[in-house]
């Protein structure tokens, strides 16, 4: 007599099971919604609760892209979740993302490197939401801009437009913290 319970199977339609089109983008999933909501804990419930809201309106899923569709219900998620708790902003080192198998660079390259993250992270936390979302889900994400429309319920028109401002903003951004680090070392270096 078997004493397990069976586990419930979610099919679409057309055959696609939950676990084909979700379950592959529970990572991709998370870091989206930890941009949205920069922080671990709560991305983590995000994830949790749009993978449960997935599962329960799988029936819906018409097809097509299961990332994209994936992805509208953990930023719609994540547009709900924010008012649960509104929490001061803070970046945990997260010792997995900073460590590798690879050989150590020299210092002065891992001081560089960690640096231009440093500048490039605060150039991105200094940007608007909307734009932070199109470079997240397109540059690091690599949706496809039809992706892009679909996860985000915009145009795709709109879509290639948002990216180029998003683009020069962080451009722009990049610029000033730049600027911001000359004028700190360069005020540190006339001290001396």
């Amino acid at each position: 007599m078997n004493d397990e319970c069976p586990q419930p199977v979610a099919t679409h339609s057309r055959g696609a099971t939950f676990d084909e089109v979700v379950l592959p983008h529970l990572d991709a999933a998370y870091r989206l919604a930890r941009c949205l909501t920069r922080n671990d804990e709560d991305a983590e419930d995000v994830v949790q609760e749009a993978s449960l809201r997935a599962f329960r309106y799988f029936r819906t899923f018409t097809g097509g892209s299961g990332r994209a569709w994936f992805f509208r219900i953990v930023r719609n998620t994540c547009y709900g979740w924010r008012g649960h708790a509104s929490r001061v902003v803070t970046d945990m080192f997260d010792e997995e993302q900073h460590s590798s198998d690879r050989p150590a660079s020299d210092p002065e390259t891992l001081l560089l490197q960690t640096a231009h993250a440093t500048v490039i992270a605060r150039a991105m936390r200094n940007l608007p939401d909307r734009f932070r979302r199109l470079l997240v889900l397109r540059e690091f994400e690599g949706l496809s801009y039809r992706e892009l429309a679909n996860a985000l319920e915009i145009p795709i028109g709109t879509v290639m437009s948002g990216l180029s401002r998003a683009r020069q903003a962080l451009r722009d951004a990049l610029d000033s913290e730049a600027n911001a680090s000359l004028a700190a070392e360069y005020s540190n270096t006339s001290r001396s």
